[in-house]
């Protein structure tokens, strides 16, 4: 059994690489259950089978997308919209849709103590509030309004004077 899992790894590697998706959305693929299966949206996303999403990769992944508010797709996505599908692939957090709910999530963190994973959220007018995921270094990965998918940095000064608070959803790991 166990020589037989390394073939079966390459053989789905290589069977998972000869398709291709179809990007008007309709099914073109004779093949509906290799398309629709959880190993071909992998491949679709450049990731080697054997290792787990990261934040860098959901970046590859969703950069340049447009921002759009009550968006969820690739055909434009919001802030927290964004920051629920990343928590979803790379951490399997699951978290409510909107802003105001996700910063009643986890626990408060210091700006000092951020980690990678932690959402960072801004007040970016009377009512409206942004939400990104901390990558380290000061970098954060959102959904910004004018540039779509994006990193940005908490010491650029829009986002230092907007900074609000840090929440950590993630439980503690190993």
């Amino acid at each position: 059994m166990k020589k037989l899992l390394p073939s079966l790894a390459l053989t789905i590697c290589l069977s998972g690489c000869s398709s291709s998706p179809d990007s008007a959305g309709q099914d073109s693929s004779s093949d509906d259950q290799l398309a629709n299966s959880p190993r071909y949206e992998f491949v679709e996303m450049n990731v080697p089978l054997h290792q787990s999403p990261s934040l860098d990769s959901v970046y590859k992944q969703w950069r340049g997308t447009p921002y759009r508010l009550g968006g969820t797709s690739k055909a434009g996505i919001d802030c927290s919209a964004f920051v629920q599908v990343g928590l979803a692939e790379v951490f399997q957090q699951k978290l409510p849709r909107t802003t105001g709910e996700q910063v009643r999530q986890g626990k408060w963190v210091a700006i000092t103590e951020l980690k990678e994973g932690d959402l960072v959220f801004f007040k970016t007018g009377r009512s409206r509030r942004h939400v990104g995921i901390y990558l380290g270094k000061s970098r954060f990965l959102h959904a910004s309004t004018s540039q779509g998918v994006m990193i940005s940095n908490l010491k650029n000064p829009y986002w230092r004077s907007t900074y609000w608070q840090a929440r950590r959803v993630i439980p503690k790991q190993g």
